[in-house]
């Protein structure tokens, strides 16, 4: 499923971890073996509690696409409606009526590099008395504490930063949900689609916002490879372009 990779990549770690440990054993190299055995204790406790963020088993995440068949189509459909798309300018004239918006980062922020133009836009906001927050996913992007990585990187205050189960009761009294290249985990297929690869996983509750701006390539579906219905709802407004680029833009035109 699309949130599967962070929990594969801390299995490959634990994995490592493992053999440098059986390594140890063979070269009877203490420092090897208690190295390996740390690394790999670590990695699959990780795993573990990331399964558990998502409700879903090990066992499950490991081993649920063998024998899936068609199965995992379900759920990813063509959607119903067309997409409302809109420019860099009006997004932030929605941006800027607004009095709480919350950013959702995903694995497209990160490709894009975007980081450090949305740290800017959220700086303008703040500015103008507008309250800026983003919602962390448990599995966004690629490994765990990837969108965490990234923020702090672009020195985005880490109060701001607030995990899936704190800010989605904020999302109803939010005025403008801002979804930076995240597709999965905030696909409300999630609740209600059974045999969907995502169904059942916790997502960001970003369809319950006043207003929702994504910003992405295409109509393309996420890494679970399923359509997203959030993309076509009324209160939803596709933003298309490079993530970079665009959150440059916003800064451009919130700066003028």
């Amino acid at each position: 499923g699309g949130a599967d990779m962070p929990v594969v990549i801390a299995m490959l770690n634990a994995y490592s971890g493992l053999a440098a440990a059986a390594t140890g054993f063979v070269l009877s190299n203490k420092v090897l073996i208690i190295a390996g055995a740390l690394d790999g204790s670590s990695g699959l406790l990780l795993s573990l509690l990331m399964c558990r963020a998502m409700n879903r088993s090990l066992t499950n995440v490991l081993f649920g696409a063998v024998g899936g068949g068609t199965a995992v189509a379900s759920g990813g459909g063509e959607l119903q409606g067309d997409p409302q798309s809109i420019s860099a300018v009006e997004a932030a004239e929605r941006l800027f009526d607004a009095r709480r918006v919350i950013v959702v980062p995903g694995y497209g922020m990160a490709a894009a590099g975007a980081h450090f133009a949305i740290r800017e836009m959220a700086d303008v906001l703040k500015e103008r008395g507008i309250s800026v927050k983003y919602a962390i996913h448990p599995v966004a992007g690629r490994m765990p504490g990837h969108m965490n990585v990234l923020l702090a990187d672009a020195n985005v205050p880490y109060d701001d930063l607030v995990e899936m189960d704190e800010i989605n009761p904020e999302f109803a009294e939010a005025d403008v949900a801002l979804v930076m290249g995240a597709n999965d985990i905030c696909n409300p297929a999630a609740r209600t689609a059974e045999g969907s690869p995502i169904y059942g996983m916790p997502i960001l509750d970003v369809d319950q916002a006043a207003q929702v701006i994504v910003i992405k390539r295409s109509m393309s579906p996420g890494f679970a490879g399923i359509s997203n219905e959030l993309f076509v709802a009324p209160n939803c407004a596709m933003l298309f372009g490079d993530g970079k680029q665009v959150a440059e833009q916003l800064v451009e035109t919130l700066t003028l």
